[in-house]
């Protein structure tokens, strides 16, 4: 497998608290890479280190085959980020934003200018390029903030829940681009909380809790492994063609409207194996 990102018993201790805990993890070159968990599991603190805002407590992380420790100035320069937070100018236009970031790479001036616009027609936001970008919904906010990430036309993107605060058509917007995008080869890593995401977008993906790595897989498989059994007062019975058995189970033992029948998720895996409980 030609990886993009290569990690080994990867730890990140923040003082006595491991946010990462021994995790393993492999990226191929052309494929959408997600990393799924609850609140706290470690997602965010692990993609900080493959973009190199924070360095690893202890394993080894290659990235485009560079060592991040030592090659960080390098990794950077070949991949684009694209943070939970906003963090876009809002004193300047849409088109300002992209050119001035564009200087951190240092693209000519000329150059920054025909990527900024291209990057804002596939966003669908070249007709907001003279508008202040505080005057953006948060959809289009979004959709500049992975224009911005697209400026170096890097080899890897890094998506920090792309989607989440956005209404379904700002949504699926964003999944269209990033579906194009991995369609043309770009390889992706992404942290997200909304499995209908992970389903569309991920050739694979692993679900870590406190820091450590659950299961790793396709989304389909996954659901296909994992999924069947009790939900508190709820059972869920996991079966290749259920047709048959739904009914004769809803006809002895469902008579109020109890009983549903529907095709098993990612969702379903994810709370069987992280379970139901708040993590605020």
């Amino acid at each position: 497998m030609n990886a993009v990102i290569e990690a080994e018993h990867l730890r990140k201790t923040f003082g006595l608290l491991v946010a990462v805990d021994d995790l393993s993890f492999s990226v191929a070159a052309g494929e959408c890479f997600g990393i799924l968990g609850p609140n706290g599991a470690g997602k965010t603190s692990t993609i900080r280190m493959v973009y190199a805002f924070s360095p690893p407590s202890g394993g080894t992380l290659h990235v485009l085959g560079l060592d991040i420790t030592r090659q960080a100035r390098a990794v950077k320069s070949r991949i684009g980020v694209c943070q939970q937070e906003n963090n876009i100018d809002p004193d300047l236009t849409v088109l300002q934003n992209l050119e001035v970031f564009a200087r951190y790479f240092n693209i000519p001036v000329a150059e920054a200018t025909r990527r900024s616009r291209e990057l804002l027609g596939f966003m669908a936001l070249d007709h907001r390029e003279n508008s202040r970008a505080v005057d953006l919904s948060g959809g289009m906010i979004r959709r500049l903030v992975m224009a911005r990430a697209l400026l170096n036309r890097p080899e890897l993107l890094i998506l920090d829940e792309p989607t989440t605060g956005l209404d379904p058509q700002s949504r699926h917007q964003v999944w269209e681009r990033l579906e194009e995008l991995r369609a043309n080869g770009l390889s992706i890593l992404l942290t997200t909380h909304n499995m209908d995401e992970a389903s569309r977008l991920c050739d694979r993906l692993i679900i870590v809790d406190r820091g450590r790595l659950l299961v790793e897989g396709k989304p389909a498989e996954l659901v296909s492994r994992h999924v069947g059994r009790h939900f508190g007062h709820r059972l869920i019975v996991d079966v290749e063609d259920g047709a048959a058995l739904y009914r004769e189970i809803e006809e002895r033992f469902c008579d109020n409207g109890g009983c549903v029948m529907r095709m098993a998720t990612l969702e379903d895996v994810f709370l069987r194996l992280t379970g139901r409980e708040l993590r605020e």
